[in-house]
C-alpha cells in the first residue's frame, strides 16, 4: 500500500507563492495519475488538479485555480508537486495528495484515493 506524505504548506500573504510536495512511498507511482485536493473548514473537499500518468504535460485543474496553480512529478523521486502562485485568501485549506485508484488510467476525480495527511496552507490579507 503506498503512503503519501505532503509538505510545504505554511503561513503566505495573499498574491504570495508556495510550493507543496507530495512524497510516495510503499509503491512507485510511475504507472498512477496523482492528484491534489484542499479541505476547507465548513466546505467539502475540493478537487484542485490532477496530472496523467502517461504524460506530464497532461494536466488538469478545477476553475478556481486554473492559470495559478501547476502540478508536476518527478517519477524518479516519486514525488508529486504543487506549485501555487498568486494565492488568494479563499485557498486557505489543508491540501491533500491522493494516488489514483487504477493504473494506467487518466484522472476522474471521483476515481481517487489513498490520501496523505495533508497540509495546512494559509493565506492572509
Amino acid at each position: 500500500q503506498v503512503q503519501l506524505v505532503e509538505s510545504g504548506g505554511g503561513l503566505v500573504q495573499a498574491g504570495g507563492s508556495l510550493r507543496l510536495s507530495c512524497a510516495a512511498s510503499g509503491r512507485t507511482i510511475t504507472a498512477y495519475s496523482m492528484g491534489w485536493f484542499r479541505h476547507a473548514p465548513g466546505k467539502e473537499r475540493e478537487f484542485v488538479g490532477a496530472i496523467s500518468w502517461r504524460d506530464s504535460r497532461r494536466t488538469y485543474y478545477a476553475d478556481s485555480v486554473k492559470g495559478r496553480f501547476t502540478i508536476s512529478r518527478d517519477n524518479a523521486k516519486n514525488t508529486v508537486y504543487l506549485q501555487m502562485n498568486s494565492l488568494k485568501l479563499e485557498d486557505t485549506a489543508v491540501y491533500c495528495c491522493a494516488v489514483h485508484r487504477f493504473p494506467y488510467s487518466d484522472p476522474v476525480a471521483s476515481m481517487f484515493d489513498s490520501w496523505g495527511q495533508g497540509t495546512q496552507v494559509t493565506v492572509s490579507s
